[in-house]
């Protein structure tokens, strides 16, 4: 249990100090938050004009026809769109949200230590690989489809996905594979 312990607390940190490095001194995320010199004239309208929460725009209301939706289909084509995440208040307080950060990160390194430990044969490229292949599970499933349906750049995603769990796949995989009392 304390080898698990040990490999959940440690594997966690390296996501966590990974995260912030892409996020900040790196910038491996810039392509995905570009700056616009028109940003004052936009927010003014946003302001007047939204509630908290993320649009699509245009969009039809709920509630519309299958004819208004194939006509809003046929009209939209070729035309400009945005997906829109709008907050009336910048909150730049970080603790809580880097709280949630590291302990979604130990939860995640905890369930994928839970599921090498099950490999009796485990060694070092096994865990490097699979953790590699959560990595790209993650990866596939969320930014990458995601970005399949509203053109977002990804990049970012895909070089967190090799950094980050590279890096915790050969953690756990020089970690978990010691002989006690190595």
């Amino acid at each position: 249990m304390k080898k698990q312990l040990i490999a959940t607390l440690v594997g966690g940190a390296i996501l966590f100090f990974w995260q912030f490095l892409s996020w900040t001194a790196l910038n491996v995320h810039g392509a995905e938050h570009q700056y616009t010199a028109n940003q004052d004239t936009i927010m003014a309208t946003l302001v007047k004009n939204l509630d908290d929460g993320s649009y699509m725009l245009p969009q039809l209301p709920a509630g519309s026809s299958k004819e208004e939706q194939q006509k809003f289909m046929e009209e939209s084509a070729g035309k400009p769109w945005a997906t829109i995440s709008y907050h009336k208040s910048f909150n730049g307080s970080m603790g809580m949200n880097m709280l949630r950060a590291i302990l979604v990160d130990w939860v995640a390194v905890f369930l994928l230590v839970w599921l090498l430990m099950k490999n009796t044969n485990l060694d070092f490229k096994t865990s490097l690989l699979s953790s590699l292949a959560v990595g790209a599970i993650a990866y596939l499933t969320i930014p990458y489809l995601n970005s399949i349906w509203f053109e977002s750049n990804t990049i970012g995603y895909l070089v967190d996905l090799v950094m980050q769990w590279g890096l915790v796949g050969a953690w756990l995989g020089w970690w978990l594979t010691r002989r006690a009392g190595v």
